[in-house]
């Protein structure tokens, strides 16, 4: 078991803990709110979340924050999901989970960590992201709609 993250941010509490967090919650605003997983089914929601090293934060015990590292815990992982509910962000509540993910001694031997997002480069700066590198050695492929297909 990696070592694991709870601590107080203010009114916040922020944790590793999945037997704290709201797996329902969390689908909820990826299933509606989010730009990268509209209409995602719950089943996948879950089964990333199980399969993923996740940090939350609790306001109360309402799930208000949430992201997720996807990683072999040895040499790579993708920074995935992150959110704060709109009415809690400004409290530095997502770069709180995620410095606080990046501090675990495990993370930071890491060789690479990488992330997709549209429109939150500011952010993802602020905990040490930057641009690629080499942007043409990078390929993906993208399956726009597969989670309608999913359903």
């Amino acid at each position: 078991m990696m070592n694991g993250i709870h601590f107080q941010h203010g009114d916040y509490c922020i944790t590793s803990n999945k037997e704290l967090m709201q797996v329902e919650a969390i689908h909820k605003w990826l299933s509606e709110e989010a730009y990268w997983s509209k209409g995602i089914p719950f089943h996948l929601v879950k089964g990333a979340f199980d399969h993923s090293f996740c940090v939350g934060a609790l306001y109360h015990t309402e799930q208000v924050g949430f992201g997720r590292l996807l990683t072999d815990h040895c040499s790579f992982g993708y920074l995935a999901d992150v959110y704060v509910l709109e009415a809690h962000r400004g409290k530095g509540i997502g770069v709180a989970m995620i410095k606080s993910l990046f501090d675990l001694d495990w993370v930071k031997g890491l060789r690479r960590i990488m992330l997709a997002t549209r429109d939150a480069q500011e952010l993802y700066k602020k905990v040490g992201f930057t641009a690629l590198q080499h942007p043409e050695r990078m390929m993906e492929i993208v399956r726009p709609g597969i989670y309608q297909q999913a359903m």
